[in-house]
């Protein structure tokens, strides 16, 4: 019975599970905080790692291993393998202006963005890694002129789990790669131009493995600990981004579609042709099986019902109860969740909104209400935009945090249109990698198939009155934000 671990180092924290590789019944799991902020010293991941190992038990008995991470963030390393600076993560928005540089120089307007689109498959936002290394050549030159190499969180830590055999041996993979703005997952090739166009010059960059390629075999004084936390010679996987890995993880197939409501909330599905949508709301990435991901990404998702918990002083099972306790559409109540800037759409510096603001509607209920709706709305837009490039929806499969609330998953099918799938809580970023290694671990066409029990689903009657309304206050939030520099002189 050989056994795999997957890693999820994801921006709040890093979860280690230890799985069948043939049954992916779950044998034991840990986890381990990472620190706040959106820079961190990526030694801090590595730390976090060691105490997720620590509480799962160790890793002596595992075949393989594969790490998925957050994505986009920037790890600048020196000739000597040595970190640059602090890591630049993805919800890091200091490169909003090197955004807009890079689409400017390459025509501006629509015409910038279908230069990137056509290739690599997304138009450059704040979160992406390349416009973090442009930010880094304007604003932090001597740091840029150490740089000998750039890779992804993940692929920093599965290089380190390999020992750091030297910046040669770096390894990266297709899921993850797409979301750097400098690899094209139609052509599957790297477009060292545009990361030349970024830094001023080529460092060196991970080799893109394909989906169940080994990155090479865990060197097991990695972490200097007692115990024998980790195997002697397991394989370690291609690894992947988050996105990439929660679709392996529950087993996505045509016609679903993800939502994910985590720290930041993506709208993603499994695709078998490669999207390039100019208008920048859809990001054209890879997948972990060798097929694609057309994804959107918003910055507030999770966190909405944090900050709706803060100002009603509530914990988050009260908040859920008194947005079921609210009539739908909130009597008119509309939150715009942009909490911190917002990504879909490009609205880097804005801040939330709430209209509709009444006598009536001056309830905690209705806040809460309206708190989760907006959310969700924010998601429907992002369902809207990747049905416009041509994905197929039939059902929604909801996961991260945000799904454990009651009343997010009571009221999604009004807002989202459709039947909603929720798995039982989990670790599904962590299983995807555990799943990617199993591949790896066994060989074979295709990952191994396992199933996800306990499911639940969710139907009710849409409401399109609730994102009408929204979309009517987010239009005219959004009309005053682009007019403010004019009003303010």
């Amino acid at each position: 019975m050989p056994l795999v671990a997957g890693v999820d180092s994801s921006t709040q924290s890093c979860k280690v599970v230890v799985r069948d590789a043939e049954t992916g019944a779950l044998l034991r799991q840990g986890r381990a905080p990472h620190p706040d902020g959106t820079e961190v010293d990526p030694s801090a991941w590595w730390s976090a790692l060691a105490g997720a190992v620590d509480a799962a038990g160790g890793l002596a008995d595992v075949a393989a291993v594969s790490v998925a991470g957050q994505q986009h963030g920037m790890v600048c390393l020196d000739e000597s393998g040595a970190v640059v600076r602090p890591a630049l993560l993805w919800n890091d928005t200091r490169s909003a202006g090197a955004a807009a540089e890079l689409v400017e120089e390459a025509g501006g307007g629509a015409a910038g963005r279908r230069f990137w689109a056509d290739a690599v498959g997304s138009v450059p936002v704040a979160s992406f890694t390349v416009t973090k290394l442009r930010w880094l050549a304007r604003h932090e030159p001597e740091h840029a002129a150490r740089v000998a190499a750039v890779c992804l969180p993940h692929d920093w830590l599965t290089w380190r789990l390999a020992g750091a055999p030297g910046l040669a041996a770096l390894r990266s993979d297709r899921g993850d790669a797409s979301g750097t703005g400098y690899w094209s997952p139609a052509t599957g090739d790297y477009r060292l131009d545009l990361l030349e166009r970024a830094l001023g010059r080529v460092p060196h960059v991970p080799a893109v493995l394909g989906p169940a390629d080994p990155a090479g075999a865990v060197r097991p004084d990695a972490f200097r600990a007692p115990g024998g936390r980790l195997p002697d010679g397991a394989l370690l996987g291609p690894g992947t981004g988050d996105n990439a890995a929660a679709a392996l993880g529950v087993g996505a197939r045509a016609g679903d579609v993800i939502v994910s409501i985590g720290t930041s909330g993506t709208v993603f599905s499994v695709a078998d042709a490669p999207a390039a949508d100019p208008t920048g709301a859809v990001a054209g990435f890879a997948d972990a099986t060798g097929r694609f991901l057309p994804l959107v990404c918003t910055l507030n998702a999770a966190r909405v019902l944090d900050a709706a918990a803060a100002m009603l002083r509530v914990g988050l099972d009260e908040l859920a109860e008194l947005a079921l306790s609210a009539p739908t559409g909130a009597d008119g109540l509309v939150v715009v969740p942009y909490l911190e800037g917002e990504r879909t759409p490009d609205r880097p510096l804005a801040t939330g909104a709430v209209h509709g603001l009444t006598l009536r509607t001056s309830t905690p209920a209705h806040l809460a209400r309206a708190a989760v709706e907006g959310l969700l709305c924010a998601l429907a837009d992002g369902l809207d935009a990747l049905t416009a490039q041509g994905a197929t929806a039939r059902r929604v499969i909801l996961v991260g945090g945000g799904a454990r609330s009651a009343a997010v998953r009571r009221i999604a099918p009004e807002v989202l249109g459709m039947p909603v799938v929720v798995p039982p809580p989990g670790e599904y970023v962590a299983d995807g990698a555990a799943r990617q290694a199993a591949w790896v671990a066994l060989g074979g066409a295709a990952p191994p198939t396992w199933s996800v029990r306990g499911t639940e689903e969710y139907a009710a009657a849409p409401v399109p009155a609730v994102r009408e309304r929204y979309a009517a206050a987010r239009e005219h939030f959004l009309d005053r934000l682009d007019r403010a520099p004019a009003d303010d002189g």
